[in-house]
């Protein structure tokens, strides 16, 4: 079981993560500047790319850091795309496209939470792979064409819908490919490909 110490908050890597948050309250005062829109994203994602990174280096990674790093690239991304919305450079219809990722994830993190084929291997289900950190990239284009490129905005949501909607598909494709191992694992019977 995953042990959480109030002192790994102080890790330098866990730090990182929680910059996040400031960042994430700074961003609706400043988002009208351009500039200081954009150096507050380039700061959430320079955390961001560093937190795990260091953490993995150092050998810090902590049961706080897995739970601080998605709370805070959630909280941030939140706060940044309720603000360009509410500013009206970005569409409606950017929120989905942009959630389209955690719209598909979420019956799976409720899924591997509860089903019994996962227990002891839940640690795993956390890890990002290939498609969700390409949608992240596209994601966070599609966040920065609003501030500095507006003429994009639209194409890069589309990329962002389809790229999110790929991680989600591949994520539910990995936690499948997982229960039946389980499954086969507890039968006591050899894989087979289908």
């Amino acid at each position: 079981m995953a042990r959480y110490r109030l002192a790994d908050l102080a890790l330098l890597p866990n730090i990182l993560s929680a910059l996040r948050l400031p960042l994430a309250v700074v961003f609706p005062f400043v988002a009208a500047d351009a500039r200081a829109a954009l150096a507050v994203l380039l700061a959430a994602a320079l955390t961001d790319i560093f937190d795990g990174w260091l953490a993995r280096r150092s050998g810090q990674v902590t049961a706080v850091g897995a739970v601080v790093d998605p709370i805070a690239d959630k909280v941030f991304a939140t706060t940044v795309v309720l603000t360009l919305l509410y500013q009206q450079k970005m569409p409606v219809w950017a929120l989905p496209a942009l959630l389209s990722r955690e719209i598909l994830e979420a019956p799976l993190v409720v899924w591997v939470l509860v089903s019994r084929k996962f227990r002891g291997t839940r640690k795993a289900a956390a890890r990002a792979n290939l498609p969700g950190k390409l949608a992240t990239t596209v994601q966070f284009v599609a966040v920065l064409s609003a501030i500095a490129a507006p003429d994009l905005v639209e194409v890069t949501l589309v990329g962002a819908a389809v790229a999110g909607s790929l991680a989600g598909i591949s994520y539910w494709h990995r936690e499948l490919h997982r229960a039946r191992l389980a499954r086969v694992a507890q039968a006591g019977e050899r894989p087979t490909d289908e």
